[in-house]
């Protein structure tokens, strides 16, 4: 019996893991579906109702949290902030779904919001050597050295500073407001903490290769969290 119990806990360990693997950022899931410093990864097949399921929240109360859109569209790898972050309200705001349940699929408030006024300073000087297109490679990729210092693109607060996201290494994300956010990855050594207030400038890692091959920064900027150019917000 417990042999057949031994078995059966390997196997299931395996799936778990399998379900990992990624050689692309865009794709790289969190392990096992779980949710860590708050945020969950989308899973091929996931949709918004199914998450708030898993983690226990108001569709509509995601939608708020994230900024989102058009709850009705979200993309595998995307982030997803599933816990309630420090300054949430716990009421929700836009339609309401009757009370005693969860909203259905098809009664998820949709919203939109217009791109930010924002311009961001380059994170790093270097080469770009892998550009944004919207599927496979969500940000951008600069080439660069060892221990280089990794800049803040603009003010505000870290909301992730670690290396649980598979595929990233060692990453760190800013939101610089309701809408904008943006994510540093592969990075050698983090210099900030979550929750910390960063201003444009301030250095926040070092670079590295921690989850990649070659040393370079991956450089994201997400809006209403959906990737986006970085190239239209960066200054020259």
């Amino acid at each position: 019996m417990l042999r057949r119990l031994g078995i059966c806990l390997i196997s299931c360990m395996g799936l778990l893991l399998g379900g990992c693997q990624s050689n692309t950022v865009a794709e790289a899931p969190v392990m096992s579906g779980s949710a860590h410093n708050g945020f969950y990864r989308v899973q091929r097949g996931d949709t918004l109702y199914r998450i708030g399921l898993r983690f226990n929240q108001n569709v509509n109360t995601l939608v708020r949290w994230n900024n989102l859109a058009n709850a009705n569209e979200i993309e595998v790898g995307q982030l997803i902030r599933v816990r309630k972050p420090a300054s949430a309200s716990d009421r929700p705001t836009g339609v309401k779904p009757p009370s005693g349940r969860v909203a259905r699929e098809s009664e998820v408030v949709t919203t939109g919001t217009a791109a930010p006024d924002i311009r961001l300073q380059w994170p790093v000087r270097g080469t770009v050597i892998s550009r944004f297109n919207g599927q496979t490679q969500k940000g951008i990729d600069i080439a660069g050295s060892r221990g280089t210092p990794v800049k803040a693109a603009a003010a505000g607060t870290v909301q992730y500073a670690g290396d649980e996201l598979r595929g990233y290494g060692r990453l760190v994300l800013i939101k610089h407001s309701n809408s904008t956010i943006t994510a540093y990855a592969y990075n050698d050594s983090l210099k900030v903490r979550n929750g910390q207030s960063v201003q444009m400038g301030q250095t926040i890692a070092t670079m590295g290769d921690s989850g990649t091959t070659g040393v370079k920064l991956h450089f994201e900027v997400r809006v209403n969290s959906r990737a986006v150019n970085p190239l239209r917000y960066l200054s020259d």
